[in-house]
């Protein structure tokens, strides 16, 4: 099951599947697919599992071991990379709050978030090789964008799983909190970039020609929630 929770601009996708450790299976790609559409208009967009031992633990191999032919392998990692280029493409900044082990297909749709908050607590990997495969959901490009074409080949190419601490200093996660202050400090991060600006920002982070990049800026500066702000600092001015 996939739930969403709507909060004043931001969005919460909740993969709750306790039975597979919120493992992917092919309803669920249905399911994050209207959580996704149900989330149009946030200003800020958090992806999560349920409870605190897995975010992601990949793909339901009980369910996708069904898959038997080459047509078959690749038309689920087509559906899956497409789930994924959503989360990565959504209009407003996309956290991945790392409630638990992120690992194989958990890995990818954690690098398909803008930022990655971690619980101390937690693993992360690309560890498909032990299973004979590959990063199939656009993972393996985005872990090297994110540290490097060499770091990310040594990572994935050996399965290598990661403490938190570590994955923070290769730069796949962006914070890492003490777990009993986890939901707390991934909700006050989402909460302060529920905001206009955040979203224009990620736009032009992800490369707009200059003047694209200005235009936006001008946007924000006409709107009447600049001009509040801009009264309430003034208005503290000696």
């Amino acid at each position: 099951m996939v739930d969403l929770e709507l909060d004043d601009g931001l969005a919460v996708i909740t993969i709750d599947r306790p039975q597979a450790r919120n493992a992917i299976a092919p309803e669920t790609m249905d399911q994050l697919d209207s959580a996704l559409d149900a989330a149009a208009g946030a200003l800020t967009l958090v992806i999560r599992g349920a409870g605190d031992r897995a975010f992601v633990s990949g793909g339901d191999l009980k369910e996708l071991a069904k898959l038997r032919t080459e047509e078959q392998a690749a038309s689920m990692a087509r559906r899956m990379r497409g789930v994924c280029d959503r989360i990565a493409a959504f209009p407003a900044p996309v956290i991945a709050a790392l409630n638990g082990h992120a690992l194989g297909g958990g890995a990818e749709v954690a690098v398909a978030a803008d930022i990655r908050i971690a619980a101390d607590d937690i693993r992360i990997g690309f560890n498909q090789v032990s299973l004979a495969i590959m990063p199939a959901w656009g993972g393996a490009e985005r872990l090297a964008a994110l540290v490097g074409r060499s770091q990310a080949l040594l990572l994935a190419g050996s399965g290598t799983v990661l403490a938190a601490a570590e994955a923070q200093r290769v730069g796949l996660i962006e914070r890492v909190l003490p777990r009993a202050s986890f939901d707390e400090g991934w909700r006050a991060v989402a909460k302060s970039l529920t905001n206009r600006p955040a979203g224009e920002i990620k736009r032009v982070l992800g490369g707009v020609p200059p003047e694209e990049a200005i235009a936006a800026f001008a946007r924000l500066w006409v709107a009447d929630e600049h001009w509040a702000a801009a009264d309430r600092v003034m208005s503290k001015s000696p």
